[in-house]
């Protein structure tokens, strides 16, 4: 029974960690191209925060992959 709970737990945290993610890179991203296209002259520095937010949420990403990790082990 709590071996089904755990491995549960684990897909739970990794789905609803990609979930959230990918979720906020595609408004990041949109927003920054949208910001892009309306002025052109700051795209570097939109690229480049851009970028950085992107590996931020990546970062929420890996840690719910340790997580899941960390609950397979516990089977």
């Amino acid at each position: 029974m709590t071996t089904g709970l755990v491995a549960l737990a684990a897909a739970l945290a990794i789905g609803i960690a990609s979930i959230g993610a990918g979720i906020g890179q595609g408004i990041a991203a949109g927003k920054a191209l949208e910001g892009m296209a309306k002025q052109p002259e700051v795209a570097g520095n939109l690229r480049t925060n851009m970028i950085l937010a992107l590996a931020f949420m990546e970062s929420l990403t890996i840690y719910g992959l340790v997580v899941a990790f960390i609950l397979v082990a516990k089977m």
